[in-house]
């Protein structure tokens, strides 16, 4: 029977992507786990496996197509013995014709599986799965798939039993969901309105990519649902910037040289562990409290930005901070990060002080509890034992979620970032 290859959902928050490039042809052979397509999202150029084994009928998306939904069918899959007249009637449209167009909603509606119990979390499944699951009465929520990345296939579900699915206790807490694409765009003024107030002004208008439009939603509901407050310090750097140049000076032989920003991830995974009731995260009915320090970073990238984070911070050594920092880095300006590298973690770091920026507020990134704006180093007077003279001082902003952390609380956190990075020698220790 002919099965539809579906467009994955690669990540929680897509809703669509591009199909960058098809790595078969009609009438190849394909095997369970082969790569058959890369896939962009809104983060990331991903490869796309097969899950089921049969002979590519039909590729129904063409090489390049951007706004393909999530589920919507992209290629026609032909079993053993089926013929290219076995293919579902209409399908074979190609992708950006009306009949694609109209079609492909019907799919992703007949595709959908049924609610998670945990609250709505998306289940990811093969068309085939999901056929025998429906035959079956299964409910794929309750099955843990054995596919790639966890998707579950035809062997997940063939000896499933229905009574099975219900004796499954679910997640206790869902997948935050995604927000809708056009969400930030529903606030303010219609684009009809702004498209009248500026009719007689010379304009480029620029097309949102997947990227620009996960970020409008998702910071504008964080903006909008997350009751932030501020925190601000000022930080001597002179300690931190002579003891820098020792360690540089001892790891030049090894390739090494550590920024000031390895610093402020070590001192921040460090304060985490310090006080620990502020290495949280908010989960909808309750928090969650970590042992390790995730530290997400943000990278800016053409069109957007990433937010890699470095898992077990407070246990690595600086260079190995410094090594890891660098690699995720330029994968990430290269789209090449894969979704578990980018999502997670309780804390985050948004350094512009490189480009010169003083100060500046952050916003929460859900489910963070926190995030720091870092500014620039700067000379300036400051008074040490009642004498004034000159020192590097860096201004940072401590955005926090009120309802994970009070105010008390979120002092105790930035003052100790403020004490490692002043006394960067008892980092080490």
């Amino acid at each position: 029977m002919a099965i539809e290859i579906l467009m994955p959902a690669l990540s929680p928050t897509m809703e669509e992507g591009t199909l960058a490039k098809w790595l078969v042809k009609e009438g190849d052979a394909v095997k369970s786990g082969q790569i058959i397509a890369e896939i962009e999202t809104d983060k990331a150029t991903m490869e796309f496996e097969a899950v089921d084994e049969g002979k590519i009928g039909k590729l129904l998306v063409a090489e390049g197509t951007a706004g393909v939904k999530v589920n919507a069918a992209i290629a026609v899959l032909l079993e053993d013995g089926d013929a290219a007249d076995a293919m579902p009637a209409g399908k074979a449209a190609q992708a950006g014709t009306p009949a694609a167009k109209a079609e492909a909603p019907a799919a992703a509606s007949a595709a959908a599986p049924p609610a998670a119990k945990s609250g709505g979390a998306r289940v990811f499944a093969s068309p085939l799965a999901r056929r025998i699951a429906s035959e079956k009465g299964l409910d794929l929520s309750a099955i843990k798939g054995s596919g790639p990345h966890g998707r579950i296939v035809r062997t997940d579900v063939e000896g499933a039993k229905p009574a099975a699915a219900a004796s499954v206790i679910p997640a206790a807490v869902a997948a935050p969901a995604a927000a809708p694409a056009g969400a930030a765009m529903a606030t303010g003024p219609s684009t009809e309105m702004v498209l009248k107030t500026y009719a007689d002004r010379p304009y480029t208008e620029v097309a949102l990519n997947g990227m620009r439009k996960t970020i409008a939603a998702r910071l504008t509901e964080a903006k909008q649902s997350v009751p932030h407050f501020y925190l601000r310090r000022d930080i001597e750097l002179d300690a931190l910037m002579e003891f820098r140049g020792q360690l540089n000076a001892k790891l030049e032989a090894r390739g090494v040289k550590l920024s000031v920003n390895d610093f402020i991830i070590k001192a921040c995974a460090l304060a985490l562990q310090q006080v620990p009731s502020a290495n949280a995260v908010w989960a909808g009915d309750r928090v969650l409290q970590f042992s390790k320090s995730d530290v997400a970073v943000a990278v800016a990238i053409e069109g957007g930005l990433f937010t890699p984070v470095l898992k077990d911070s407070e246990a690595k050594s600086l260079s190995a901070l410094s090594a890891e920092m660098k690699d995720l880095a330029k994968r990430a300006r290269d789209r090449k990060l894969a979704p578990h590298e980018y999502q997670g973690g309780s804390f985050a770091i948004s350094n512009l002080g490189m480009f010169g920026v003083d100060n500046f507020d952050a916003i929460i990134n859900p489910p963070h509890a926190a995030i720091l704006a870092v500014g620039a180093g700067v000379q300036k007077p400051i008074v040490k034992k009642g004498e004034v003279v000159v020192g590097t001082v860096m201004s940072v902003t401590l955005s926090v979620d009120h309802r994970v952390i009070d105010g008390a609380l979120g002092a105790q956190l930035l003052t100790a970032i403020k004490d490692n990075l002043e006394n960067p020698m008892a980092m080490l220790a």
